[in-house]
C-alpha cells in the first residue's frame, strides 16, 4: 500500500513537471508547424496547380507541367550557374579573410574589443540599406569608387561596376563585407579554445608562426570550420536582398540567382513582368533550387568528414 501511494505521488510529479515541460515547448511547436512546415507542405501542394493568387479564380491542377517548364527553362539554369559563381566567389574570400581577421584581432591587445565590433557591425546592418549604400557606392556615373580611383589616377574613365561585366564581382565585394564580421566571431571563439600548451610545445621544437598556425591552430579549428564552411554555403545559396536593391538580377539576368528567380514569381518586381503571380511555377523553380541546394550539402557533409583525417 505505501509502495502505490508512492507510485501514485510519483505520477503526480511527474505529470506535473511533464505539463510545465509541454507548456514551453506548445508555442514554439505551433509557431514552428505554422511557419515552416505548412509553408513547406503548401509549396509542395502548388506545385502541381496553377495558380495566380486570390482573385484570379480556383487553383488548376496542371500535374508535372510545372516541373516539366523548370527543366525547359534557359533562364533558370543560368540563374543555377550565377548562383554557384557567386557562392564559390563569396567563400574563397569570405573564410580567409574572416581567419586572418579572427587571428588578427584575437592577438591584438588593446582596443580588441572595439576593432571586433567595427568588424562585426556590418553584420547586423539591414541588407537593404547595406544593398543601397553601395549601390551609392559603386554608382557608374557618380558613385565614391569610381571618384576615388579617378583622383588616384588609377582609372582614366568611370567603370560600370554594375554593368554586365562587373555586376557579380560587385556583388561578391558587397556579400564579402556585410558577413566577414559574422564568421570572424566564429573564429575567434575557435582559436580561444585552441590549446596554449600545444602552440608553446610547437614553438620549442622550432616552429615559425606561419608552420605554428598551419599545422597546430587549423587542424584544431576542423570542427568549428565545417560549421563556418556550411554557414557560409548555404547562406550563399539564399542571398537574395542585395542582388535584389544592387541589381535586381540584372543586367540582362547576368546576377540572376535561383533564390530571386523564384522570387520573382510570387512577387513581380518589374514593370515589364507580368502583374500576375505564377505561385505554381514559383513554387516548382523553389522546389527544384531546394533540392539542389540539399544536394549540395549533402556533398559537403561527405566531403567535409575527411577534414578529421587530413591530419
Amino acid at each position: 500500500m505505501k509502495g502505490e501511494g508512492k507510485s501514485k505521488v510519483f505520477t503526480k510529479k511527474t505529470v506535473k513537471r511533464n505539463l510545465q515541460a509541454y507548456s514551453f515547448l506548445v508555442p514554439n511547436l505551433i509557431l514552428f508547424l505554422g511557419c515552416s512546415i505548412y509553408p513547406v507542405l503548401w509549396t509542395i501542394k502548388y506545385v502541381f496547380y496553377q495558380y495566380g493568387g486570390y482573385g484570379t479564380g480556383e487553383p488548376r491542377f496542371v500535374g508535372l507541367d510545372n516541373l516539366a517548364r523548370v527543366f525547359r527553362d534557359e533562364v533558370y539554369w543560368e540563374s543555377v550557374i550565377h548562383t554557384f559563381t557567386y557562392g564559390f566567389g563569396k567563400v574563397i574570400i569570405i573564410i580567409p579573410l574572416a581567419f586572418f581577421l579572427a587571428f588578427l584581432l584575437n592577438a591584438q591587445k588593446k582596443g580588441n574589443g572595439l576593432a571586433q565590433s567595427i568588424v562585426f557591425l556590418p553584420t547586423i546592418m539591414s541588407s537593404a540599406v547595406m544593398g543601397l549604400v553601395f549601390y551609392l557606392l559603386f554608382n557608374a556615373y557618380n558613385g565614391e569608387v569610381n571618384k576615388y580611383l579617378m583622383e588616384l589616377g588609377i582609372i582614366d574613365q568611370p567603370i560600370n561596376w554594375l554593368g554586365k561585366d562587373n555586376a557579380m564581382k560587385t556583388l561578391i565585394i558587397t556579400a564579402v563585407w556585410g558577413g566577414v564580421g559574422n564568421y570572424m566571431v566564429y573564429f575567434i571563439a575557435g582559436i580561444q579554445q585552441v590549446s596554449e600548451d600545444a602552440i608553446e610545445s610547437a614553438r620549442i621544437d622550432g616552429a615559425n608562426k606561419l608552420q605554428t598556425i598551419w599545422y597546430i591552430i587549423v587542424p584544431m579549428l576542423g570542427p568549428i570550420l565545417k560549421i563556418i564552411l556550411m554557414l557560409a554555403i548555404t547562406s550563399a545559396f539564399h542571398d537574395i536582398t542585395n542582388i535584389m536593391v544592387l541589381t535586381e538580377g540584372g543586367p540582362n539576368n547576368a546576377t540572376m540567382v535561383m533564390s530571386l528567380y523564384g522570387y520573382r514569381f510570387f512577387f513581380p518586381i518589374s514593370a515589364g513582368e507580368s502583374v500576375v503571380p505564377q505561385y505554381g511555377y514559383g513554387a516548382a523553380v523553389s522546389v527544384v533550387s531546394a533540392c539542389i541546394t540539399g544536394v549540395v550539402t549533402v556533398i559537403y557533409l561527405k566531403l567535409s568528414k575527411k577534414l578529421d583525417d587530413i591530419y
